[in-house]
């Protein structure tokens, strides 16, 4: 099996010294790459974070897993402390697989660990990953783009909602186009008034995917004026993705024939 997945992947060597980047998916290990599968194969040792799942750390050959995992409110490692672990593992001839959840370069950080390695003068790739808020949005049947709905889509970080120097919501809204933010669960009240203050109205449709892909996965819709009040009734939490605009409405109407995608691992 590990030849013929070395045979489709047709990957450079993973070299003692280098450091890949990789991107998890959104949970579930049916969703990862070919190129990620093979790495977690060859890894001597995998730096990875809170929401790479343990259905896809068990595919790793080696025992050696460093756990530095960020989740917002609670203890963490430091940024500088997984940069620097990266570089000392690197230098000691370590295969070092860096593993996140969704795509390494899509509010993972990735660039700047990336960067840190080329000052270090450390070969690093990039194994992309797919991006946790679009494996979401299809998995829970809500289109990203519809001809006729939307003509783009913007992907935000929601953790800073309404602080100085966050993004201008109030100029998202007025595109009228599909939001999708990450981070968003304990700030989803700010960012909805805010979008409404931008002139989104009250009932623009909302879903909350939680822990999509996974044996946790739940989702809930909502309306902008009501969405904070269903996602503390309803006990959502981090990990959760918002989509918000009138792709939602599409759920509804694809979901009666969609073929259950089955959530255990």
């Amino acid at each position: 099996m590990n030849e013929l997945l070395e045979t489709i992947v047709d990957a450079p060597e993973f070299a003692p010294g280098h450091v890949w980047l990789g991107g998890a998916g959104p949970g579930h290990p049916r969703y990862l790459t070919l190129e990620v599968a093979d790495a977690l194969k060859k890894a001597d040792v995998i730096v990875h974070d809170a929401l790479v799942s343990d259905g896809v750390l068990a595919l790793a050959t080696t025992k050696d897993l460093i756990f530095v995992g960020k989740r917002g409110g609670k203890p963490s490692v430091a940024q500088d402390d997984i940069t620097a672990k990266l570089i000392e593992l690197a230098k000691a001839g370590k295969r070092v697989l860096r593993l996140k959840g969704g795509d390494p370069f899509i509010f993972g950080r990735g660039g700047e660990e990336a960067e840190a390695l080329v000052k270090e003068n450390i070969p690093f790739r990039v194994l992309p990953g797919m991006t946790s808020a679009l494996a979401a949005l299809a998995s829970a049947n809500i289109p990203a783009t519809m001809r006729g709905i939307s003509r783009s889509i913007t992907l935000a970080t929601g953790h800073a909602a309404g602080t100085p120097g966050d993004l201008d919501w109030k100029a998202l809204a007025k595109t009228g186009e599909p939001i999708v933010v990450y981070m968003g669960v304990s700030t989803i009240g700010t960012i909805a008034r805010l979008l409404m203050e931008g002139g989104l109205a009250a009932d623009t449709p909302v879903a909350v995917l939680m822990a999509a892909t996974t044996p946790d996965e739940r989702s809930m819709t909502a309306t902008l004026a009501t969405v904070e009040e269903e996602v503390q009734r309803q006990n959502f939490a981090a990990p959760a993705l918002i989509v918000i605009g009138r792709i939602v409405s599409m759920q509804a109407v694809l979901s009666g024939q969609a073929v259950l995608s089955g959530k255990n691992p």
